[in-house]
């Protein structure tokens, strides 16, 4: 894993645990519904609180990356 400060690496997720979380983040949805969570968090054996976590720490990661503001919302010009 990376070096750096993200919070989302400071959660010492295995690697296992990573591609689950990644695979559901790219093929499954981006803001997953509380079912659709807590499956995929007894997949990974984490909790659905990390899980919902790591999806918004993630999904801020990918904002950031496409040039959008790093909170959930509407773009404003």
């Amino acid at each position: 894993m990376s070096a750096s400060g993200d919070a989302m690496f400071e959660m010492h997720l295995e690697e296992d645990q990573v591609k689950v979380l990644e695979e559901n983040f790219t093929k499954v949805s981006k803001h997953p519904d509380d079912t659709t969570l807590m499956l995929i968090a007894a997949e990974c054996g984490l909790s659905e609180v990390d899980t919902a976590k790591w999806f918004r720490m993630r999904n801020a990661q990918w904002r950031k990356a496409e040039g959008l503001p790093a909170e959930l919302g509407s773009v404003k010009d």
